[in-house]
């Protein structure tokens, strides 16, 4: 009842001697996600919470073994460096916490990680959690609140806010369901995985029954999500709430990658493609367990 991370994903983060890279390496730990190295050039030998410490990323894996997933805690201007270091090192899943990121770096980064069969959940992005399994980033905050706002469940969730990245699981809970994989996506730009690449995982999960989705203007990862639906590619329930429906054209909604301009990406387009499509826009986040049941016949 997962796709990407469970609890047998090895994980390492990159920038782990930092002040959020320790930080998040404990929260991470903490919840039971199986953190198994950190890196950080010329502290090799060290520990952060008892998890070793090594100076690069093949250094790490020569100790510890194939390593699934990094997480890298690496300011934006590094950000390449490291995630085609950690891709060079045979990393598949590489979860980029980090915004502010070089235009041109992006798109280097999503190629090359492309062409070698590596997703990039990011830059941006705050995390990926299966809930009662692992997490990945800093979704769910703490591990009190992760366990209070994010139950297990057959629903896959996404996320174009972080700030809001709690609301659906919240919502799921209030109305008895759960969630399988919650996955904020990112904020910048160009991303490394969009709502239509994670609805296509969701649709192999045997476990997850429907997705559920706070979307937002700007962009096209709702008109693409719409598109794989079309296709018959997903057929499962993908109810979404999208936010931002008083905004005029040209106004930024709270981050880069959620702009409107020209008639594209508002409220209105994403939801007469979606409709149009076969999936189930919402006016309100509450609206989506009520469609749920529905739609699930429960």
């Amino acid at each position: 009842m997962a796709i990407i991370i469970d609890e047998n994903t090895k994980v390492i983060v990159q920038g782990i001697t930092g002040r959020e890279g320790s930080l998040r390496s404990r929260y991470m730990k903490n919840y039971g996600t199986k953190v198994v190295a950190g890196t950080s050039p010329g502290r090799g030998g060290e520990e952060v919470d008892g998890i070793p410490v090594y100076n690069t990323v093949k250094e790490a894996v020569r100790a510890q073994g194939a390593v699934d997933m990094s997480v890298t805690f690496i300011p934006g201007p590094g950000l390449k460096t490291a995630v085609l270091e950690a891709i060079d090192a045979g990393v598949k899943y590489i979860v980029a916490p980090v915004e502010r990121v070089p235009l041109h770096d992006i798109m280097e980064m999503v190629s090359v990680a492309s062409k070698s069969g590596v997703m990039i959940i990011g830059p941006g992005s705050i995390g990926i959690m299966s809930p009662g399994k692992a997490v990945a980033g800093w979704l769910g905050g703490n591990v009190q609140w992760a366990n209070k706002l994010f139950q297990p469940g057959p629903i896959g969730v996404l996320s174009r806010s972080g700030g809001e990245s709690g609301t659906v699981p919240w919502v799921l809970k209030n109305g008895g369901f759960g969630v399988s994989t919650a996955i904020h996506t990112g904020t910048e730009p160009i991303l490394g995985v969009s709502f239509a690449d994670l609805l296509l995982l969701f649709e192999k999960d045997e476990q997850t029954l429907a997705v559920a989705a706070f979307g937002e203007i700007g962009g096209s990862q709702e008109e693409e999500a719409a598109e794989v639906i079309k296709a018959g590619k997903v057929t499962k329930p993908f109810i979404i709430y999208i936010a931002g429906t008083a905004a005029p054209e040209g106004q930024r909604f709270s981050h880069a990658s959620a702009i409107v301009e020209r008639g594209r990406g508002s409220v209105q387009s994403k939801v007469k493609a979606l409709r149009e499509a076969g999936a189930y826009p919402v006016e309100t986040p509450k609206e989506i367990v009520p469609t749920l049941k529905k739609l699930l016949k429960l």
